[in-house]
């Protein structure tokens, strides 16, 4: 569920009255939260104050691509630790140059539309390290901006989808294409306006009115209901940027590192865009973000134009350079397409599904009735950590490692919960 949704309370309640009292008094209300304290994790699997152990189908929020407490990320963290922990962009990082290398050559990854990696473009890619995705997609406006300031004599639009979320910021609200969101905070920054997905003559339309400085997109809607961009919509619009000279910004802070299958989503639609900005599964759940451009527009910022106190420390690329390393050295993109398409299957087959949709282990099951909310709630009674947004649409973010025989057990539990609250 969004982070500001409200839900009615569960019967059940794993969490001391101390810590529920302490969290009420002194934590500011910006979240509805559910009474479980988890207190441990490994790879799907979280176990809770009791001792009750869950099968986790949201993953942080779609953060631990490793799974929980990934022995390999969790060494990297400790002998850091021991270390450095943050000395300022000021100076040199081996690990921050390596893993900025590492994501150069997954973004120059090449794949086919079912997601298997077939080549590279050989494009260098340069990344800002920031902390979080809405300040990874701060920083991919603030090279849109520049762009159209140096090369498109000022202008300045971005152009974003209906249904769209990146972030909480006040430029990434004004960015999502969700009123919900801006109620509240208005007035918001100028500059942003949002057409529907999937629609090139809208998108055009508006392009060629002129002063439109970049297109930004998700490859997949998450928080505007798991949603798919089609291939052939971001191929029309890779080739409308380029007949216009205007940037192509994805956004992939939840469907990168390997949760649609391929390293990045955008790749299954045999595209490259301008910019990308990323978090989520990038350090296995640790704190971090980052922004990576092509040259052409990485080469417009200098000294001065962009920074961050803690992006880029070394304990966060300690985690990054671990996490993406085992990812590409445990080829974990077939793992991901192989198991997806059978928690694809399992849901599709499942009565009072009316569709299902996303890639990979990124997937959105829409309900025939507005019961979303109990689900989950009856979800985690019976061991298992699920997401709904809105009504009717349960949105599963499982660990990447989630196995098979885990799917079907979940799969077989959510079955009974749906057809009991039906």
């Amino acid at each position: 569920m969004p982070a500001d949704e409200k839900h009615d309370a569960p019967t059940f309640s794993t969490v001391e009255e101390r810590v529920m009292k302490a969290d009420a008094d002194y934590v500011m209300h910006t979240y509805g939260r559910y009474p479980v304290e988890f207190v441990s994790g490994h790879d799907a699997t979280l176990v809770d104050s009791t001792g009750k152990e869950y099968l986790d189908l949201l993953g942080g929020i779609g953060c631990a691509s490793l799974g929980h407490c990934n022995p390999t990320v969790a060494d990297a963290i400790r002998d850091q630790l021991g270390r450095v922990w943050q000395t300022g962009n000021y100076f040199y990082d081996e690990k921050r140059a390596r893993l900025a290398a590492a994501l150069s050559t997954m973004l120059s990854t090449t794949t086919d539309e079912g997601g298997h990696v077939v080549g590279s473009t050989g494009t260098r890619w340069r990344t800002f390290f920031a902390n979080s995705g809405a300040e990874a997609n701060e920083g991919a406006i603030k090279l849109a901006r520049r762009w159209g300031e140096v090369k498109l004599g000022g202008a300045s639009t971005i152009v974003t989808a209906r249904k769209s979320f990146h972030g909480r910021t006040l430029a990434t609200l004004a960015a999502t294409g969700q009123d919900k969101f801006h109620r509240s905070f208005r007035p918001l920054p100028e500059g942003f306006v949002a057409v529907a997905l999937n629609d090139i003559y809208a998108l055009r339309e508006r392009v060629e009115r002129g002063g439109v400085c970049a297109v930004m997109l998700e490859c997949v809607q998450g928080e505007g209901g798991v949603w798919n961009a089609n291939y052939d919509y971001l191929r029309d619009v890779r080739e409308l940027c380029a007949e216009k000279g205007i940037l192509l910004v994805i956004d992939e802070v939840q469907t990168g590192f390997y949760r649609c299958g391929s390293p990045f989503c955008y790749q299954r639609s045999e595209i490259e865009p301008d910019v990308v900005s990323m978090a989520k599964g990038i350090a296995d759940g640790f704190p971090m973000g980052a922004v990576a451009a092509r040259a052409k527009v990485a080469d417009l910022m200098g000294p001065g134009d962009h920074g961050s106190t803690f992006g880029g420390n070394p304990l966060a690329c300690a985690a990054g350079l671990a996490c993406v390393s085992a990812l590409t050295d445990l080829g974990i993109g077939e793992h991901v397409l192989s198991v997806g398409r059978h928690l694809r299957h399992r849901l599709t087959a499942m009565d009072h599904v009316v569709d299902v949709r996303g890639h990979g282990l990124m997937r959105g099951a829409e309900l025939d009735a507005p019961i979303a909310a109990r689900v989950v709630e009856e979800g985690l009674a019976d061991g298992l950590v699920l997401n709904h947004i809105g009504d009717s649409i349960l949105r599963f973010l499982p660990p990447l490692v989630i196995t098979r025989a885990e799917v079907d057990d979940a799969c077989d539990r959510l079955e009974k919960i749906i057809a009991r609250l039906s």
